[in-house]
């Protein structure tokens, strides 16, 4: 009877290594997979978009998809020229920009990447969408609020009216630079040219109560106190001071007079919010499922009710009477294109004009 062969101190080791392996493997079954899924379930917002109100949006988001939001703020240009930097390394997979030239520079810069869904092509009307590049969510228009008791509405019924020099040191606005300032001076180069829109700036700064500092809810301010006895400003500022917990700025509000500027021409000044999905995106997917979000009929409503912005989707219902209470008017009916075309004329008749 032969003697029994004993194993070598290799062929043990490679029998433990599987036996070891038959023991893990079962768990390495049960095991969640790491990065893939986990990483779809993430989404990095840059974010231009500094209303309070957009963090109930992004947690309605994060429970309805599981997709959760890292977010970073900064101002539009701060933004672009951040994504710029990082290059095909951003994080960035979606850029969200409070401003129509700042999304018309960005698509032209080639930062965002074509986002091919029925959902929003459907939704957001074509006016406030370009190439699958990016779409709008909200409107908001720019609007005059004067003081009743300074000035009379016949006064100032075309946005030319506030170079009239009758209105001399009555006059507030924000910085010139700000991007609202520019697409409303790009939009009337648009319509008037440049020479007229310089004369235009010109006025306006000649007509200023004080040196432009602060947001839009400064200058409605400065109405309020008597420092200026008319300022331009977005009309969802106007809105906000008119739902304010405070009681003084409710009635204060309530008691300013509100022009539509150019109904009889060329419309009151639209400017938009939206968004795209970022060129080097890392989780796309997730990415084109918030833009859909933001586009559905419960984002639309919120950003109307809660930060009383007019949605771009048509028939979404709205509970904001205050927003209802502004009435309707005839809007500026410009292209996206044509506002950013016209920005960096803009920006020169501003730095030449003076208008800080």
């Amino acid at each position: 009877m032969p003697k029994p062969q004993f194993l070598t101190k290799t062929r043990r080791r490679w029998i433990g290594v599987g036996l070891m392996a038959a023991l893990i493997a079962p768990t390495l079954l049960l095991s969640p997979l790491p990065s893939a899924h986990a990483k779809d379930l993430e989404l990095n917002l840059y974010s231009a978009r500094h209303y309070s109100s957009d963090q109930e949006l992004y947690d309605a988001f994060t429970k309805q998809t599981g997709i959760k939001i890292n977010q970073i703020q900064a101002g539009d240009e701060a933004l672009l020229e951040r994504i710029k930097s990082e290059g095909k390394a951003s994080p960035a997979d979606v850029i969200l920009l409070a401003d129509a030239a700042r999304l018309w520079k960005a698509q032209h810069e080639g930062l965002f990447q074509p986002v091919q869904s029925a959902i929003l092509r459907n939704s957001v009307p074509a006016a406030f969408q370009s190439e699958t590049l990016w779409f709008g969510f909200t409107t908001r228009a720019r609007i005059i609020v004067f003081d009743k008791s300074k000035i009379s509405p016949e006064q100032i019924r075309l946005y030319d009216d506030l170079a009239n020099p009758a209105l001399k040191g009555k006059v507030c606005t924000r910085s010139g630079t700000h991007p609202y300032m520019l697409s409303l001076l790009a939009s009337i180069i648009a319509h008037q040219g440049e020479q007229k829109a310089e004369a235009w700036a010109r006025g306006v700064v000649a007509n200023l109560a004080r040196t432009p500092r602060g947001g839009d809810t400064d200058q409605i301010k400065g109405v309020i106190s008597g420092e200026c006895a008319v300022a331009l400003t977005n009309s969802y500022y106007l809105v906000r001071l008119l739902k304010s917990p405070k009681a003084e700025e409710r009635e204060a509000a309530a008691k300013l007079g509100v022009i539509w500027p150019n109904q009889g021409s060329t419309g009151t000044h639209i400017n938009v919010s939206g968004g795209g999905v970022a060129r080097y995106a890392p989780n796309p997917d997730s990415a084109k499922k918030f833009l859909e979000f933001l586009a559905s009929p419960a984002a639309q409503a919120q950003f109307a009710n809660a930060n009383n912005e007019w949605p771009v989707v048509a028939k979404v219902a709205i509970n904001n009477p205050e927003l209802h209470g502004l009435g309707t008017f005839k809007a500026e009916k410009l292209s996206v294109a044509a506002i950013g075309q016209h920005q960096p004329t803009a920006a020169r008749i501003i730095d030449r004009s003076g208008w800080k």
